[in-house]
């Protein structure tokens, strides 16, 4: 139940183990993979019993197949439930799908949803771009942030708040509580793209509905393959796949086995990953910043929402991986990562996040470019705003002393 956070503390690590082991066929310390498509029955008469929703994975061990439920996937999801701390979960081929099954399993045709102005530009385009024309859904775009402006955005046809948890590319934390209770008030359901803040904040305890992520950033953490995951009550799972109204089921975003598998072995470390991209980070913020220059980490006492997210945090963990540095022009930040890569090594210019080297993208020409120019002044998105996923490799000392060269290239910082 959402309230004051110090009343539910979390872990997430101790969630994740509670999980019972899945041992491989032949009892390996590895779950197996199971890659057939479809799934045999022992009797004729079990085959319609699935049909029918009566036999399933959850009731008799009963699989159909690939594109409905996968066993593989499936522990990849119980995992992903605890880290969440849902009843239910299911993993999708990419974010993209979670967050589209997801839209249109709660909303029909001139149906509404209120969402954050500030967006992954994915999820932005399929909100502008994609569903009116198609479907007749509509959203309205409103500071998150603003409470009554998410109010006044709320119309008898709304059926879904949406956000992120930690706003892409600004870095703002979502007021979950308080979006929960509006959420419950009017009747909608408040979902929630937890993608940059995987075990730093767990929104289901705090009254989200559904939380969406893609599991190709920080959970994977490898940059070699592409998922997602929507995290739920077993009921809105549940519904998800049903076989004549199943977004997941009949839109067909299916999770290879092969990937869940790949996923699964990495969840061990994540929290050794996490506090290591937050302490690093956390490091270089905090030297900019006293040098004047213009850093958003959420680490920050100067960050609008530090104390927010502190408050909802998780304990341990830190504030996350990600920090912007706002160089004012695109020429500036692209001169700035260039450097950056070409001449030291630091990382690499490439969009999506949670890598082991720092990753780096001016996003309001990469990924937040599917927002037209009035979307992204509502953003406060600017040319020069460079988002960095901090790293993890090479010494901190050195990372510290190419950053900062970097930024004496543009001249957005003087020589010591």
């Amino acid at each position: 139940m959402p309230g004051d956070a110090k009343t539910h503390l979390f872990d997430p690590v101790r969630a994740l183990a509670s999980v019972r082991h899945e041992f491989g066929e032949h009892g390996g310390v590895n779950l197996s993979i199971e890659t057939s498509s479809t799934f045999t029955v022992m009797e004729a008469g079990v085959m319609p019993e699935i049909f029918q929703g009566m036999r399933g994975p959850e009731a008799g061990g009963c699989y159909l197949y690939g594109r409905h439920f996968n066993p593989t996937v499936l522990v990849l999801a119980r995992q992903l439930a605890a880290i969440e701390s849902a009843q239910s979960a299911y993993c999708t081929a990419s974010g993209m799908g979670a967050i589209s099954g997801v839209i249109l399993q709660c909303c029909n045709s001139g149906d509404h949803v209120v969402a954050s102005d500030t967006l992954y530009g994915g999820t932005w385009a399929f909100l502008h771009d994609f569903l009116p024309p198609k479907c007749g859904i509509t959203t309205s775009f409103v500071d998150f942030t603003d409470l009554s402006a998410v109010a006044a955005a709320i119309t008898p046809r709304t059926r879904v708040l949406y956000g992120e948890s930690v706003s892409n590319p600004t870095l703002r934390v979502a007021d979950v509580p308080a979006l929960a209770a509006l959420a419950r008030e009017r009747g909608i359901k408040l979902v929630i793209d937890n993608t940059f803040s995987p075990l730093l904040l767990t929104p289901i305890r705090h009254g989200a509905d559904v939380v969406v992520h893609s599991l190709t950033k920080f959970i994977n953490g490898a940059s070699d393959l592409v998922g997602g995951a929507v995290c739920a009550k077993r009921e809105f799972i549940d519904q998800l796949f049903d076989l004549h109204t199943g977004a997941l089921m009949l839109l067909g975003p299916t999770m290879d086995p092969r990937a869940a598998y790949e996923v699964a072995m990495r969840l061990p470390h994540l929290a050794l990953r996490i506090r290591e991209h937050s302490a690093r980070a956390m490091e270089l913020a905090t030297n900019l910043e006293s040098r004047g220059v213009a850093v958003c980490y959420p680490g920050l006492p100067s960050h609008p929402d530090h104390a927010r997210f502190k408050h909802l945090a998780n304990p341990g963990f830190g504030f996350g991986g990600m920090m912007t540095i706002d160089l004012g022009t695109l020429d500036r930040a692209n001169r700035f990562m260039e450097h950056l890569q070409n001449q030291e090594a630091f990382g690499f210019m490439a969009v999506s996040l949670g890598y082991a080297d720092t990753l780096m993208s001016a996003s309001a020409s990469s990924t937040s470019s599917e927002m037209d120019e009035a979307g992204l002044a509502q953003a406060g998105i600017s040319p020069g705003l460079v988002r960095l996923s901090v790293g993890f490799t090479g010494t901190l000392q050195d990372r510290m002393a190419q950053l900062e060269r970097g930024l004496q290239s543009v001249g957005a910082l003087s020589q010591s």
